[in-house]
């Protein structure tokens, strides 16, 4: 039974990460299909999620097969050579009545053989893990063909992911299996266990300290006006408004570093995901690369990734010595559509209406939601990738479990831009904010 939404246990933090193979047995069995099969390389997330393996170095592979009147349903991983650690978090995220390593029963928590042959710690889906390493120097495809056949199979049909190597769908099809591609990995993803909205709260309280820090150098720098004691001068009447921070200019590039140092020493990676943009960056939604001045907008957006792989995601906008006008009307347009989209987040309710309420009560500030959406719109799903289903807007009814960043934003080429973004979980009865983190144009000193 799954577990998500559900308020989170004492102590999930040290629970291991782990995958609910159910929803895929169950694609596979009403599609009349023989197996699911998933091949990827390091950098497919859905084959992590599906494995809950490290990053191998070379591409790998995971059968799931449902259950037979001779065998129980059984998830088969076709580790690369010299892959332990690989085989291990495999092993280590699974469970049932056994796990074997090539044939021998091993460990649930340890990978060590246990004398009755089952495992000593039991995992709700019930569903065997196997891990193959032998014939590692053969395409993986080839490889899921072979664990196929010795089931000596009824169906010819297999299940894949729409993003299967061509190589690797020639070689099953090729081994006489027609193939069908199915979302359900997609899907199952989308909705989170307790333990995995347990990784992105920790991964959000890093992104506050994060942001922490940007707004505390911010609150902490000057314009510069005058001459001043490092020699540098302000030469013309930009030059004037140029922010100085720790004896030299601040740039979005410097205020990048302190947030990314802030993050690593919080444990979490930046993942290129951090991006600062001030003035005309910010309106144009992309990083900056020159320095920030007194009274343009500074988006700061963090994004860090936490060491289970799963990000988190924070936008605040900051104004030094600001005179009001379009960012504050901005700021507070903001502000409102992030309560109106907040509003709608609860089991049951179309996605498109998280959108849809932001995007009205933009509007009716007089800003053209059309033009500040994008094409993500002002909000997504979130988890091992920074975006990821649900889709919003779209025509999916949000569920309990769901995670989303919920990221309205306004924007003008001659004036800057404003975004603020917060992560969410639908909750049985409505929603959680992960992370809170204070509101507000004039940035404070928070250090």
């Amino acid at each position: 039974m799954s577990d998500a939404g559900a308020p989170e246990r004492d102590g999930s933090a040290r629970l291991p990460l782990r995958t609910d193979l159910n929803p895929v047995v169950r694609a596979v069995r009403e599609a009349g299909a023989e197996a699911f099969v998933a091949v990827a390389d390091r950098a497919d997330r859905d084959l992590r999620y599906l494995t809950r393996s490290g990053r191998p170095e070379r591409p790998y592979g995971v059968v799931v097969t449902p259950e037979s009147a001779a065998t129980p349903a059984t998830a088969t991983l076709l580790a690369p050579a010299r892959s332990e650690a690989t085989s291990r978090r495999f092993v280590d995220a699974a469970t049932a009545d056994g796990v074997s390593v090539d044939g021998a029963s091993a460990d649930a928590t340890t990978g060590a053989a246990s004398a009755d042959g089952t495992s000593a710690d039991a995992f709700h889906d019930g569903i065997v893990r196997a891990v193959r390493t032998e014939r590692a120097g053969e395409p993986v495809g080839n490889r899921a063909a072979a664990v196929l056949d010795e089931r000596q199979p009824d169906e010819s049909e297999l299940l894949v992911p729409r993003s299967i190597p061509h190589d690797a769908a020639v070689y099953l099809e090729r081994a006489g299996y027609a193939l069908s591609s199915t979302p359900v990995v997609g899907e199952t993803r989308a909705v989170k266990t307790p333990v995995e909205v347990d990784r992105i709260r920790r991964v959000q309280r890093a992104a506050a300290a994060g942001m922490a820090r940007a707004e505390t150098v911010l609150a902490r720098s000057e314009p510069r006006t005058e001459a001043d004691g490092s020699g540098e001068t302000a030469g013309s009447p930009e030059d004037r408004g140029v922010l100085r921070w720790n004896g030299g200019t601040l740039t979005t590039e410097r205020l990048r570093r302190a947030v990314n140092a802030t993050l690593a020493g919080a444990g979490v990676s930046d993942a290129d995901n951090t991006v600062i943009g001030a003035g005309r960056a910010a309106a144009a939604r992309r990083a900056g690369d020159g320095p920030i001045r007194a009274g343009e907008t500074v988006v700061v957006d963090v994004a860090p990734r936490g060491p289970g792989g799963y990000h988190g995601g924070l936008t605040r906008t900051f104004v030094v010595d600001g005179d009001g006008g379009w960012a504050r009307r901005a700021y507070v347009a903001v502000e409102a559509a992030r309560e109106a989209a907040l509003a709608e987040v609860e089991p049951g309710a179309p996605a498109a209406t998280v959108h849809g309420e932001a995007a009205a009560e933009l509007a009716a500030y007089g800003f053209d939601p059309d033009a500040a959406s994008g094409e993500a719109g002002f909000a997504h799903g979130v988890g091992m990738s920074r975006r990821e289903p649900p889709s919003l807007p779209g025509d999916t009814a949000l569920r309990a479990g769901h995670v989303l960043a919920v990221r309205p934003g306004v924007y003008d080429l001659a004036a800057g831009g404003v975004r603020v973004a917060d992560v969410v979980v639908v909750r049985e009865d409505g929603h959680e904010v992960l992370g809170e983190y204070p509101f507000g144009t004039a940035p404070i000193a928070r250090e």
